[in-house]
């Protein structure tokens, strides 16, 4: 039983590391969240990489969540808030770096029981590319704050 108990999230962990493609174009990596407390909206990071043509972010959705937003960070009269996306651009030949301090997903209502080291799916949904399906990897807190610039 422990052994198909370890083989299990051997595999569950190495799934969540693989990056999800579509149809070769689209590529998505290292999709993590960060959930602070059960009843608070989770926060969701990713890098999507573009080997075809132009294409956007448009949503998301999830099974683990009411809803999910595109959200970017802001500062406005020196101070740090957030802003609900419409669509996040994704260049030709390009990426988009979801990351803390930046371009990120909202997740509401999050159902209960996520801990750090479980994974749940996540559809990005694409302007042109149509759906695309990845594991979102629960991560804890310290993997999760922004790198802070060398001086």
């Amino acid at each position: 039983m422990l052994r198909f108990a370890l083989a299990a999230a051997l595999a569950a962990s190495l799934a969540s590391a693989a990056p999800a493609s579509a149809g070769g174009v689209i590529a998505v990596e290292d999709a993590r969240v960060r959930i602070l407390l059960g009843y608070r909206p989770g926060v969701a990071w990713l890098t999507i990489r573009n080997s075809g043509e132009a294409d956007r972010l448009v949503g998301a959705e999830t099974p683990a969540a009411e809803r999910v937003e595109l959200h970017k960070h802001v500062h406005e009269g020196g101070v740090m808030m957030m802003r609900r996306l419409e669509a996040i651009d994704i260049p030709a030949g390009g990426e988009a770096a979801l990351e803390p301090g930046g371009d990120h997903l909202m997740l509401f209502r999050l159902e209960a029981g996520l801990k750090t080291g479980s994974t749940f799916p996540l559809t990005l949904l694409f302007e042109k590319t149509g759906a695309v399906t990845v594991e979102v990897r629960v991560v804890p807190l310290f993997e999760t704050m922004p790198k802070r610039k060398s001086r």
